[in-house]
């Protein structure tokens, strides 16, 4: 029998623990996101559909965007135990400089549709962290102004080679005046990849307004007021378009450009250089024989090539090909901070990030971008924690293994 009694105030009292919730709506809800699926989930409500699905979604099928992410779920980690991870330090150098996580902000195109606050925000958010941001060829702030929002940030400018090479050579030269340190040059992308959301949604540079995205505009006002409200979308290569990001791609980019395009850049370019799109080893030799510093093994967040190598998949052997001569990062299906040190223990001196920010900066601009970052800062310090390792240096290719 289990005997009864009136519990004493003094003993109740001890559970009761007003929670402090945030005066404002936005930190509200960004309080109760804890991983970035919840961010996910916000930002799906938050923005129209089109402009959603434009970050979310991937090309064709979507096969390759859904094997990323089933790449990083068949990790298996292996932990040590008994080890002193009181402190650890998920610092590391990236091109010679320091990075207070092994992760750098992705390039992201027509960023502000995502938000107003746009590449500024997720800028200002590098700054704090202190980790590099790619501005893009198609971001929506000009390199110089997000120069002045971020200065202290590592700024790297991405770069797509365009038909017109005179102005590929000027948007280059913008980025050096700029104080950019690096340039991330992607080769992945001759042509538009079949981003059947888009066609689906309609999606154009800027929203038409239609039947449709008038009907979506009486869901979602806010996103609307603050897109009509706010300075109009000033690309950082371009001053005005319209029409589909196909016909964009297909108009501006070089399908022409061949290996001898990194060497030219090279030879003119007086920082480090980045290729990012490189998806299996001859290509990863080939593009640091040409003088590259740093290779990305990217199938550019699966919005390419459908079908094409998982990106983790062939990290391990790239890493092997060229890790002694470059610096190896991967990206595509990062969305949580084991996700990054599991890449890393596999080879990868670092993860490039990009709609795991998009999600927080759709969900609550900077301050979401901000939640973001520290999701992932948490994650990436506690999975170390458990792995028994108190440094980045110990994520070795004993820490973690591919599942068959």
């Amino acid at each position: 029998m289990v005997e009864r009694r009136v519990p004493r105030w003094s003993e109740f009292s001890e559970l009761v623990r007003p929670r402090r919730v945030p005066g404002d709506a936005t930190d509200r809800r960004l309080a109760r996101a804890a991983t970035i699926g919840d961010l996910r989930e916000l930002a799906r409500r938050t923005v129209p559909r089109a402009v959603f699905d434009y970050t979310d979604g991937g090309a064709g099928a979507e096969i390759s965007l859904r094997r990323s992410r089933e790449a990083f779920e068949r990790v298996e980690f292996c932990p040590r135990v008994l080890r002193d991870v009181s402190v650890v330090d998920p610092s590391t150098t990236l091109l010679g400089a320091p990075s207070a996580l092994p992760l750098a902000l992705a390039p992201t195109g027509f960023t502000r549709l995502m938000h107003s606050e746009g590449e500024s925000a997720v800028g200002r958010v590098a700054e704090r962290v202190g980790v590099p941001y790619a501005l893009s060829t198609m971001g929506t702030t000009s390199v110089e102004a997000l120069a002045a929002a971020a200065p202290g940030a590592r700024k790297w400018f991405q770069l797509y080679l365009w038909r017109d090479r005179d102005a590929s050579a000027a948007l280059v030269e913008r980025a050096r005046a700029a104080g950019y340190e690096a340039l991330v040059l992607t080769v992945d992308t001759p042509v538009a990849g079949p981003r059947l959301r888009d066609v689906r949604n309609g999606f154009s540079i800027p929203p038409a307004l239609t039947v449709r995205t008038v009907a979506n505009a009486a869901v979602h006002p806010r996103w609307w007021v603050d897109l009509l409200t706010t300075p109009p979308l000033e690309f950082a290569s371009l001053r005005s378009w319209g029409g589909t990001i196909a016909d964009l791609v297909d108009r501006v980019f070089e399908p022409a450009a061949t290996i001898a395009d990194v060497e030219r850049l090279r030879a003119s370019w007086p920082g480090p250089l980045v290729v990012k799109g490189v998806q299996g080893v001859d290509d990863a030799r080939a593009v640091v024989d040409a003088g590259a510093d740093a290779v990305v093994v990217s199938n550019h967040g699966g919005r390419q090539l459908d079908r094409s190598p998982t990106p983790l998949e062939q990290l391990p052997a790239v890493a092997r090909a060229v890790g002694d001569r470059a610096e190896v990062y991967v990206d595509g299906g990062v969305l949580d901070g084991a996700d990054v040190v599991a890449a890393v223990a596999l080879g990868a001196r670092a993860c490039l990030v990009g709609r795991a920010y998009l999600y927080g900066l759709m969900a609550g601009g900077e301050r979401g971008v901000q939640r973001a970052a520290d999701i992932l800062t948490r994650e990436v310090t506690r999975t170390m924690q458990l792995l028994g390792v108190a440094g980045v240096a110990e994520l070795t290719p004993e820490r973690a293994r591919l599942r068959p």
